[in-house]
């Protein structure tokens, strides 16, 4: 008797055109790697070697309820609050209904998108963007449409009649990230007055990604975007402390906005996932108590960093890249054929002295074809000497990677 063929159930699009991130797809590679002895250095991803601070630890450390408990969906108010004296500094007065605590900044981008677009609307950024907009919008399902920026200058934005000229019925907002991840940009208040220019003409919201607002170096200065009152109902304001505490497992972010409609909306999608994480909300008053003479330490040290880290690439070789203004982060264009190959093989196939190095292919930063295949985004987390060693490796790799072509 023949046997009924059994069909598989599919699985759903979203599923499939959700794209693996660049950032962390190689890591079987690496841990294969780290498994023959041979040290890793990440320059793949945005983990500082940075202590979180103290006090956030001792917070978590003497939590004294009997009970872990479910938490408002907004989020504890006692950190509701700290963020109105946080923003405060920064001349942005809010409440703290404008102010809503979400698991990561992760879940306030995927919020907002969902809040502002309905399925198959679009959404514009710039490309190269933080490769997860890309994964976020698919699970929102959202048309994220990419408008290419420039290393040769400094992956600024384009101008307005390249932006206006992707507008369609179906677009929704502008997404931005500024200090920008991956490149390091900062967009100046020019160009965003220009974005603000745009949304009203067109009736859009403005979300703006700032993790990185004090990540900021050699006097550039960052514009947050609500600071630009003529676009207060339009703007939704997207943050962490991921990387403003070197606590990025916390899994703590907001969504901010001035906007009522938009935050009974986010409060609705709030409420299905229940609460953010309650205990390390604890740890985010505690840090945000402490933020300013935290980063002071900290932004000096990684603007050392990244004088390193330029210091150190500009002895490749053809090697090109834009010194960022900001964040912790840069593209850079490498002397080879194929990013991805080149980033798989140096986790396969070499090493020097029992090291190497693991990279971000920058095509996953990317939504056009063929962008980005010379380029990877390098994140200048670790310490001055693992940084300097770590790029001499790299040096050596794409001598080798080269020959063995």
């Amino acid at each position: 008797m023949n046997k009924e063929k059994i069909h598989q159930p599919k699985i759903a699009l979203r599923g499939e055109l959700t794209p693996p991130s660049p950032i962390r797809k190689l890591a079987p590679l690496a841990d294969e790697a780290k498994r023959k002895g041979i040290r890793v250095y990440h320059l793949n991803i945005g983990q500082p070697e940075i202590k979180t601070p103290e006090e956030i630890m001792e917070a978590l450390r003497n939590y004294k309820e009997e009970v872990l408990a479910y938490g408002p969906s907004m989020g504890i108010a006692e950190l509701r609050q700290e963020l109105v004296r946080y923003y405060a500094h920064f001349d942005i007065s809010l409440t703290l209904d404008d102010i809503m605590i979400t698991t990561g900044g992760s879940e306030a981008i995927l919020f907002a998108l969902m809040a502002v677009c309905d399925p198959q609307d679009e959404v514009i950024t710039f490309e190269p963007f933080y490769t997860n907009y890309a994964g976020f919008a698919t699970m929102a399902g959202v048309n994220l449409i990419a408008l290419p920026t420039l290393l040769e200058n400094g992956f600024h934005l384009p101008l307005k009649s390249e932006i206006t000229r992707k507008i369609t019925p179906r677009t929704k907002a502008i997404l931005y990230c500024s200090p920008n991840n991956p490149t390091g940009t900062i967009y100046t208040r020019e160009e965003l007055l220009m974005l603000s220019q745009i949304v009203k003409e067109y009736n859009l919201f403005l979300l703006a990604d700032e993790v990185y607002r004090e990540f900021v170096y050699d006097g550039v200065i960052h514009t947050g975007i609500l600071t630009l009152k003529e676009i207060e109902e339009r703007a939704i304001l997207l943050d962490s402390i991921s990387k403003r505490f070197s606590a990025c497992g916390a899994r703590i972010g907001c969504l901010i906005s001035k906007n009522h409609q938009v935050m009974e909306t986010v409060l609705k999608f709030g409420q299905a996932r229940l609460c953010p994480p309650t205990i390390e909300q604890i740890g985010a008053v505690a840090g945000y108590r402490v933020w300013d003479a935290y980063l002071k330490k900290i932004v000096v040290e990684f603007n050392r960093r990244r004088d390193v880290m330029c210091e150190e690439l500009v002895k490749i070789p053809s090697c090109v890249f834009y010194k960022p203004e900001g964040a912790f982060y840069l593209i850079v264009r490498l002397p080879i054929d194929d990013s991805e190959n080149f980033a798989r093989w140096l986790l396969s196939d070499f090493s020097l002295d029992k090291k190497t190095v693991m990279l971000a292919p920058a095509d996953g930063f990317y939504l056009t074809e063929g962008s980005g295949r010379q380029e990877v985004r390098i994140a200048y987390v670790l310490k001055e000497q693992a940084l300097r060693d770590a790029i001499r490796i790299l040096a050596k790799g794409i001598e080798a990677y080269n020959r063995r072509r």
